[in-house]
């Protein structure tokens, strides 16, 4: 997760890539805020019932294709969450972040100086 304005990660949970986006976040047990809103893209199908104000991006069906609005609030939404899917890039490639460190408190900075 991502502060919009100040682009600044709030959190991070990660994993293997084989679970769903929906599942690693409840999983997490993040807590967010009401007012906060919630710009997803569609990994997060449900998010709105556990969050209201979240917004997704349309999807299209055979039976109903996306109009010129939906396509629009869709490409809104997409410009959004740029940085987001960036940001999240960038943290996988540190595969370090993966895992989990326990630092002992022998082993602290302040012991080696």
């Amino acid at each position: 997760m991502l502060d919009k304005k100040t682009h600044q990660v709030i959190c991070t949970d990660f994993s293997n890539g084989k679970k769903h986006d929906f599942r690693l976040f409840k999983k997490s047990k993040i807590l967010i805020y009401p007012k906060v809103k919630v710009i997803t893209d569609t990994g997060y199908q449900g998010i709105q019932k556990i969050h209201n104000n979240s917004e997704l991006p349309k999807k299209k069906s055979k039976k109903n294709p996306l109009t010129k609005n939906d396509k629009k609030n869709n490409r809104r939404l997409a410009a959004a969450r740029v940085v987001n899917e960036n940001v999240i890039g960038m943290l996988k490639r540190f595969k370090i972040l993966l895992i989990n460190i326990e630092i002992d408190v022998k082993d602290s900075v302040l012991d080696l100086i």
